[in-house]
């Protein structure tokens, strides 16, 4: 099982840097690291209702619960109290295969990199990805960190119109996967064969991963790509 390391010991709260209102119904909390945001989210999500929207983002985490109730100085009280212990538990951890053959930006994504198509591949599939947000169209992970024989490259300088769902791309210190067809333009460099978000299941639809997921990715052949078009990620660990 993965660890979220929390540098300083035993915690107590606030264990946030800042909090401040966020509309009529929410509080956001500004943290000092990815890692302390992560493993407050997850401490938030195994305290507070089931009922309350917890949503991570990098170094944020915003907390939505009915005020009806209770007053945002009582709800700021009641947050203060959850801090996570050191050594905090990673989330799930999720594989997703990848057909890198199918990335149009790999050789190109390569030479900037001053590497070859054939090694890109192996050292993307080769590390392992934390999802810190879930944003831009339904279910789009942002990962992270790239290593640095990977990072560094700019989005593409024209935004493509239309980017085939499943794509797999990378710029800056970051990786993520369009789950649905859009404009994008982040460097493809594969793509999965695997659904990321069924907005037509359920009441709220059904997404692969979430905040604090941990995310590595297989090599495939384009035959293994079309013969798992359409399947789900495999979790290979689930949080205990």
């Amino acid at each position: 099982m993965g660890k979220i390391s929390v540098f300083g010991g035993a915690l107590t709260g606030p264990f946030w840097q800042s909090i401040e209102p966020l509309g009529d119904q929410g509080l956001l909390a500004r943290f000092g690291n990815e890692e302390a945001a992560l493993a407050w989210s997850l401490a938030a999500r195994e305290k507070l209702p089931a009922k309350w929207e917890i949503v991570a983002s990098y170094r944020t985490v915003a907390v939505f619960a009915c005020l009806t109730n209770q007053s945002r100085l009582e709800l700021e009280k009641r947050l203060g109290l959850i801090a996570p212990s050191n050594g905090a538990s990673a989330g799930r951890l999720i594989e997703i295969p990848c057909c890198y053959s199918l990335g149009p930006d790999l050789e190109e994504a390569a030479k900037a990199l001053h590497t070859d198509g054939a090694s890109l591949a192996r050292m993307h599939a080769g590390a392992e990805y934390t999802v810190f947000a879930i944003g831009f169209v339904p279910g789009f992970p942002y990962m992270g960190w790239l290593t640095d024989g990977m990072s560094g490259l700019d989005r593409l300088p024209s935004p493509r119109t239309r980017v085939p769902a499943g794509s797999v791309g990378i710029t800056g210190r970051q990786t993520g996967i369009y789950p649905a067809e859009v404009p994008g333009g982040w460097r493809l460099i594969g793509r999965t064969p695997c659904i990321l978000a069924d907005l037509t299941e359920g009441e709220s639809g059904w997404f692969a991963l979430r905040p604090g997921d941990r995310v590595r990715f297989r090599q495939i052949s384009e035959p293994d790509f079309y013969h798992l078009f359409g399947s789900r990620p495999t979790i290979m660990e689930a949080i205990a």
